[in-house]
């Protein structure tokens, strides 16, 4: 196979892909010790030559890989692309001295990197996260023995299998069962006015309701807290931060001194412990 016809079949093609399957199946298949000398050569001299037979030779395996993943609904192009990346991670990583054929060693590389298209590209919103939830994911359709939702019997009986709970097994089916909705509404939608998109709820960049209501509830409960810490003063105390601080009118340590007979260091003091004593209260 020339150089250039080998370029071509590493890159897969969007728009016939029956062509590039018929290529790839062409390039002959290696033996056990073409490959172990192959890997030999990758490892020990880094030959690049080596890894690129290594690849072509197995890209008909990636293709028989992808296949399986058709009932996404995604592009079978994208499927093998994505698994053609996990198979060239496998030959990188791959010890002829083990003792296993590269294509038993390939196969988790290839159908790990297909795994993340899938979960990236299925849903917009991501629906598998964690470790059990992506086992649901690709295990669930097989399990389903007819169309429709579970009973209670084949949830029970997929949760056993697979090692998660009921609750984890319905939750996956839900999502699996939604669909994604359109961001912007078609042009009969819109004529009919019953419908609605999320671009209908797009934020609006000069007004922030989410800060405006946090703002009010705690400008109302900051003054609650206030009166209330207010009211445990005495009548003096509360009479001197009165003029002193809530007051159109401010009066002066003397103006107050002069109202309770006192001197104006007094009337300083106890102003400083009525403070004091709201910030402890509302603390």
């Amino acid at each position: 196979m020339t150089t250039s016809t080998q370029s071509m079949a590493l890159t897969v093609p969007s728009g016939n892909i029956e062509s590039y399957v018929r290529m790839v199946n062409a390039i002959p298949m290696l033996t056990a010790e073409e490959e172990k000398s192959l890997a030999e050569r990758l490892q020990q001299d880094g030959d690049l030559a080596a890894a690129r037979q290594l690849i072509m030779s197995h890209l008909r395996f990636v293709v028989h890989v992808a296949k399986g993943y058709a009932g996404y609904g995604l592009p079978q192009a994208d499927l093998i692309q994505e698994g053609s990346i996990g198979l060239m991670k496998a030959v990188k990583r791959f010890d002829p001295t083990v003792g296993v054929r590269l294509v038993s060693f390939a196969v988790h590389w290839i159908k790990a990197e297909i795994h993340e298209y899938v979960l990236r590209n299925w849903r917009i919103v991501k629906i598998a996260t964690t470790k059990a939830q992506r086992k649901l994911f690709f295990n669930l359709r097989k399990n389903k023995k007819r169309l429709g939702w579970f009973n209670q019997e084949e949830v029970s009986t997929v949760a056993e299998e697979l090692g998660v709970s009921r609750k984890e097994v319905m939750e996956m089916e839900a999502r699996m069962s939604s669909h994604d909705q359109a961001f912007e509404l078609s042009n009969d939608d819109d004529e009919k006015g019953t419908s609605f998109s999320p671009a209908l709820y797009l934020e609006d960049k000069t007004s922030d309701f989410a800060e405006s209501v946090e703002q009010e509830n705690w400008d109302a409960n900051a003054a609650s807290r206030l009166k209330s810490a207010i009211d445990t003063l005495d009548e003096r105390s509360r009479d001197i931060l009165q003029a002193r601080w809530l007051s159109d009118e401010k009066q002066t340590l003397q103006d107050l001194a002069d109202k309770y007979q006192v001197s104006a260091e007094r009337v300083r003091q106890l102003e400083k412990n009525a403070m004091k004593k709201l910030r402890l209260t509302m603390a």
